[in-house]
């Protein structure tokens, strides 16, 4: 009789495990929606930081899901993020990371934006509403991308994946006058916000923190009316909603800079009951897996039951066969920054754990260097003013110098990356091995970044990925070359020789911004790099070795630079000139230049980018 009883109870147990296992199965797939803000990381939120703002309708969200505490956007713009997101992928493989965009790039051979894998599985998809992809979009991605695109057009009982942007935290909202300042008192105490340390602890700095927060706040309550749309159409119980900012906030040095203020980003996921299987976390727990914007398609794709595909880069971090031990091992992340409206640099970065590896491929161009767009923001305006003052201490002044080749921060001790930690002897097996995991990704992917923008645009943009391939082995010599600046100068010296009398013209390109690192001691070159300044067949090489020449006073590099923007026919090619041209009037040395703009080629000129830049030459470097 025990026996049976036996029987009978271990019989029921399993027909209640495989009834619940029916019911996961047969359950629809979940509604999913993205509240998107701009221009916002997540150091103005006090969910993720002790010096933000409540916001309690994202509260209210993260007592219903999971907070992440390590999202970052891989890019700290919103094109080169976004066309993250949207692929999946990382744009300098793909060809997506000049923001913005001078020619769009086809996606990838055989890859759809992830949105149409929605589509094809009978998801209605809608984006309201902005887009900003450096690639060119087909029209199976969204059913709707417009001012007006909603779920509530989908069929009777379909599946929905909707995007709603919140554009009120954009930068664009700092650009406030003197006047509106003084009219406009904010909510937030200015007496008692927090400034960054390296930021100076200025009244405008204060009011600029303070008014920024108040945007959170606002932001907020836009998230709520969302939400509340979504309860009030009896929604909550089938909808997986993701809040993220789309990359890092706009106090200066924030967007468009590639520190943690620039990629760290607020993640929170509301799961429904019925959903929790989906998530390797406690409803109104917090995550401590690293997630970046290459794993947010991948993560959309396995909650909705779709296969991931295998030309992106991310991995899901939510959904099936997403475990706890695979989510134990998640603990770094890759960012890219290069050009951003008008001002070119190149730089990457691997946080892994509480360590920051930062490696500047052209550390010369300071941070600082002349953007259009930021300077419009007061702000940066007096951040400026206060350097050229010599006001500023060393930490504060660090945004107007140049950088070194690498550097190693604890941003958990140090959050504002103020302390490099590359000569210190304990951590140096870290610092190796960072270096040698970036160095790889680089190679691996491999990094479009290693050709001037403008060959890659008359080169490689057909079909940037195929390229990339095909040149791997190309691309690893210009890695190795801008390398070099790692090392002492006399191990480095044979191999710069070799790269400056390369027939290859990024080998000569990467040996001269080698000699612009190594600055005097790269010396013994001066014949060759005059040379090279003279008679390269490139125009971009004459400039950068006229570069170097002014970096080590040896020739006023004005002629030769002027010279080539005249002769330059490619706008990214005129755009990089025009760079260094800033570069040379803004930096160290201050030289002067005369620029006749009536001289470039006006095919070029209608570039919103180049325009900025000529109104920057004819109002000052001109002046």
């Amino acid at each position: 009789m025990k026996t049976a009883f036996k029987l009978l109870f271990f019989l029921l147990i399993l027909l209640t495990i495989q009834s619940c296992k029916t019911q996961v199965a047969e359950l629809p797939a979940p509604n999913i929606v993205w509240i998107t803000s701009e221009d916002n990381s997540k150091h103005y939120i006090k969910l993720f930081d002790e010096n933000g703002v409540a916001t309690p309708n994202i509260e209210s969200l993260a007592s219903q899901g999971v907070v992440f505490n390590h999202a970052f956007s891989n890019a700290p713009v919103c094109s080169v993020a976004r066309s993250t997101l949207i692929t999946g992928s990382y744009t300098p493989r793909i060809g997506a990371q000049f923001h913005r965009k001078i020619q769009q790039v086809p996606m990838p051979e055989g890859l759809e934006m992830f949105p149409a894998y929605l589509r094809q599985a009978g998801y209605h998809t809608t984006n309201n509403s902005k887009e900003d992809y450096n690639l060119v979009k087909s029209d199976s991605v969204w059913d709707d991308s417009s001012k007006n695109a909603t779920w509530k057009n989908r069929k009777e009982g379909q599946p929905f994946f909707h995007v709603f942007n919140l554009g009120d935290s954009h930068e664009s909202r700092l650009h406030f006058t003197e006047e509106k300042m003084k009219n406009n008192p904010t909510v937030t105490d200015v007496n008692t916000v927090f400034v960054q340390p390296n930021h100076p602890n200025t009244d405008l700095f204060k009011y600029t923190n303070a008014f920024y927060r108040d945007r959170m706040v606002h932001i907020d309550k836009q998230l709520g009316d969302v939400v509340k749309e979504l309860e009030d159409a009896g929604l909550m119980d089938s909808t997986i909603i993701f809040y993220y900012g789309d990359h890092g906030g706009v106090l200066p040095g924030s967007k468009g800079y590639i520190y943690e203020t620039g990629l760290h980003v607020p993640l929170v996921v509301r799961v429904p009951e019925k959903y929790k299987h989906l998530i390797n976390a406690e409803i109104g727990g917090r995550e401590d897996a690293f997630v970046s914007f290459k794993d947010f398609g991948p993560t959309v794709l396995n909650l909705a039951g779709v296969d991931v595909p295998e030309g992106m880069d991310g991995k899901p971090f939510m959904g099936k066969n997403v475990t706890e031990d695979y989510l134990n091992t998640c603990d770094e992340t890759y960012g890219y920054a290069d050009r951003f409206d008008e001002k070119y640099d190149m730089l990457r970065t691997l946080r892994k754990g509480k360590y920051k590896y930062m490696r500047s491929y052209q550390p010369f161009n300071f941070d600082g260097l002349m953007n259009n767009y930021r300077y419009k923001q007061l702000a940066y305006q007096e951040w400026a003013d206060l350097y050229e003052d010599g006001k500023l201490n060393d930490v504060q002044s660090a945004f107007f110098k140049e950088r070194p080749v690498e550097l190693l921060f604890d941003v958990e001790a140090d959050p504002y990356e103020t302390k490099n930690l590359t000569n210190n002897e304990n951590l140096k097996e870290t610092l190796l091995e960072l270096r040698g995991k970036l160095n790889n990704w680089v190679e691996s992917m491999p990094d479009l970044s290693f050709y001037p923008e403008h060959f890659l645009i008359e080169n490689a943009f057909d079909n940037p990925v195929e390229f990339g391939q095909k040149h791997k082995v190309d691309i690893k010599r210009y890695i190795d070359i801008s390398n070099l600046s790692l090392l002492d100068f006399e191990e480095a010296k044979s191999g710069i020789d070799a790269s400056l009398k390369s027939s290859d013209p990024w080998e000569r390109y990467w040996g001269l911004i080698t000699c612009s690192i190594f600055k005097e001691q790269a010396k013994d070159f001066v014949s060759t790099i005059i040379d090279i300044s003279k008679n390269d067949s490139e125009l971009i090489n004459k400039v950068r070795a006229a570069e170097y020449l002014g970096l080590v006073k040896h020739t006023e590099p004005a002629e030769v630079m002027t010279k080539a923007l005249y002769e330059s026919k490619q706008a990214a090619e005129a755009l990089l000139i025009i760079n260094s041209i800033v570069f040379m009037d803004q930096g160290e040395h201050k030289y002067k230049f005369n620029i006749d703009i009536e001289k470039i080629d006006k095919d070029i000129l209608k570039v919103k980018e180049l325009e900025r830049k000529l109104d920057y030459i004819s109002n000052v470097i001109n002046s």
